[in-house]
């Protein structure tokens, strides 16, 4: 009770001292040192550096009588304050108010004033000087920040941004000029999609074209001449850059009357469907009216197409052979757009040559190039016995499976999702350093055969290191994904087939069956599992084996052959095998692409004909 006592009397005492500390004391002993008055922008005896910011937002023709208006009459206002000094008329012509992107002028005053030549700012209004909120109100606030401080007077608006009242003001009336840029974004958006709903197109500017009075693209010979040539000098496998240095040398004039090309310039028309006739409105889009980025409409906003809109340049099929081109440029493939080949006859009848520089084609077109030929016609050979005098039979037995065994001094080839890897055993089966890569996907076979370098199939498997042959990793973006889904893969996992070589006389290949699959997962995949059949091998680094269940129950294959026969699958050792046959051309999707031979020959007559009127210029 008594420390309760204390405490109350101590705080009482304390509350008493803060009462007689902030009674005060007269004002008459202190010294008052008064304040600056605050600016009076309209003051004649301050002498004023003025910076004048117009801008319209569009350069319509019509609108310069409104831009002009503008800078006149704010030249005559400073005129009428004799203390004013007119630095500079910052003006932006056609240009909007809702970001700074390409606001030259704007920036260029901005940086003016932090270098200190500017007292303050004229303009118009809150909407002309910015439609975004948070841009108007951040330059107002770094401008104020300055020393000496720069103000911003709106005329419409009476707002004079260095008086201590003006920012709510301001804030209020720039959130308005912005929510009204928002709504003209929406007006125009719907005015342009009730366009493209009546097959009312935009038709810019474009290479080969002029417009005829009604604003329909009417073909300019001379310019579509250039757009043929570096269409069919794509086709035939030249690149942009190699077409764009041609065309700067020959001096030929882009639409712009430019004749120094580029690249980007040449991959431009290259995939601009006008140039076939055909129109497809909004391939892009401004998701934001704030900063005007336009980004690629994949789906997100209606498109329209409207095919034969006008009279092409080049044909159609030309224009979609040039697009998968374009599309599978990374590969590295170059020339005319290939066709899956289909071996028609030998011992690789149905077999389908894997291209492996092109993306183009889908799993199902490699079953279909195989079904296309039809079944392999019939043979009559040996009849085969079960046991012979002097042999063994192993009937009963079964043949275990290689796979139990080690498997680096065999013939193995190892699949990844983008490459392919082969064993040193298995590159030194053939004296070539390059190979053709197989695949039957009804059989579920994959093969290789010998391939000259020069063969637009060939694959370069090995190469030489002190004089001995080593296998070299096989890039296979291109085509692993069709055969992971022919052979019904896991994409996230590796997998090892053992191959067998088969020789007849000087004919020779290398058969792998894919249902022998040895399967390599990842330990990532595996480390956290809770099945209790995965067990990772001691000394396990990066993958763990897998093979199919059913193995379980078994060795291997039954042996129903002799033991002389039991190692390889059965082959007609008497036929020709016929394993360098060559592939017929199968395409899933015909088009008719201008010939190659005819490409070869207006290159070249165009060439010489654009040379000529270089030289007569």
């Amino acid at each position: 009770m008594k420390d309760t006592e204390t405490r109350l009397a101590r705080v009482t005492a304390q509350k008493e001292q803060i009462r007689q500390k902030y009674q005060g004391i007269s004002i008459d002993t202190l010294e008052l040192i008064p304040a600056i008055p605050q600016e009076n922008l309209f003051d004649e005896k301050q002498e004023k550096r003025v910076a004048v910011y117009a801008r319209v937002s569009t350069d319509d023709p019509r609108q310069t009588s409104s831009y002009e208006l503008q800078k006149n009459h704010y030249r005559d206002i400073v005129s009428r304050h004799p203390q004013w000094t007119l630095i500079e008329v910052y003006a932006d012509e056609g240009i909007s108010g809702t970001s700074l992107r390409h606001r030259d002028a704007f920036v260029r005053m901005i940086d003016d004033c932090k270098a200190g030549k500017i007292d303050f700012i004229l303009t118009k209004s809150v909407s002309r000087f910015a439609r975004n909120v948070v841009d108007c109100i951040g330059y107002v606030r770094a401008l104020a920040s300055l020393s000496p401080p720069v103000g911003i007077f709106f005329e419409t608006e009476n707002i004079y941004t260095l008086n201590s009242n003006s920012e709510l003001g301001l804030s209020f009336i720039s959130l308005f000029a912005q929510e009204e840029s928002r709504t003209k974004s929406e007006v125009m958006n719907a005015s342009i999609e009730m366009r493209f709903r009546r097959g009312l197109f935009l038709t810019p500017a474009l290479l080969g074209y002029d417009k005829n009075d009604n604003g329909d693209l009417v073909v300019n010979e001379k310019e579509a001449q250039t757009v043929r040539l570096i269409f069919f000098m794509y086709l035939y496998g030249y690149t942009c850059r190699q077409i764009a240095e041609t065309l700067t040398k020959l001096e030929r004039r882009t639409k712009k009357s430019n004749v120094t090309w580029s690249a980007s310039v040449i991959l431009s028309i290259l995939q601009n469907e006008r140039h076939c006739g055909d129109i497809l409105a909004r391939k892009t889009y401004t998701p934001n009216y704030l900063d005007h980025k336009s980004k690629k409409n994949r789906r997100d906003r209606n498109q329209y197409r409207r095919e034969n809109h006008h009279e092409a340049i080049v044909s159609k099929d030309d224009f979609i052979a040039v697009q998968r081109l374009i599309q599978n440029a990374r590969y590295g493939y170059k020339g005319l757009l290939p066709k899956l080949q289909v071996i028609p006859t030998g011992i690789l009848h149905g077999y389908v040559i894997v291209h492996p520089k092109w993306s183009g084609f889908r799993a199902d077109d490699y079953r279909l190039a195989s079904l296309s030929i039809g079944k392999p016609p019939a043979q009559h050979s040996a009849k085969r016995s079960d046991s012979q005098s002097g042999s063994c039979n192993l009937q009963g037995y079964e043949m275990v499976r290689a796979q139990f065994f080690d498997t680096r001094s065999r013939i193995t080839l190892t699949f990844s999702p983008k490459q392919i890897r082969f064993s040193a055993d298995c590159v030194r089966k053939f004296q070539t350093h390059y190979v053709e890569l197989l695949v039957h996907p009804d059989k579920q076979m994959f093969a290789l055969r010998p391939a000259q370098k020069e063969s637009r199939s060939a694959v370069g498997w090995s190469k030489t290191e002190n004089s001995r042959t080593v296998p070299k990793q096989v890039a296979g973006c291109a085509f692993l994904p069709n055969l992971y889904e022919l052979f019904g893969w896991n994409p996230e996992y590796q997998y090892r087939l053992i191959g067998i070589k088969k020789q007849n006389a000087e004919e020779e290949i290398i058969l792998f069956p894919i249902k022998d699959t040895e399967i390599l997962i990842p330990v990532s995949l595996i480390a956290d599992t809770d099945d209790q059949t995965v067990i990772k091998p001691p000394g396990t680094k990066n993958n763990v084996s897998a093979y199919p269940m059913e193995w379980r129950y078994s060795f291997g294959e039954p042996c129903t052959l002799l033991i002389s026969e039991a190692q390889t699958p059965p082959l007609d050792p008497v036929r020709n095998w016929n394993t360098k046959a060559k592939g017929i051309p199968y395409n899933p999707e015909p088009l008719n692409v201008t010939d190659e031979l005819e490409i070869e020959k207006t290159i070249e007559s165009m060439l010489f004909s654009m040379h000529q009127e270089v030289c007569h210029d």
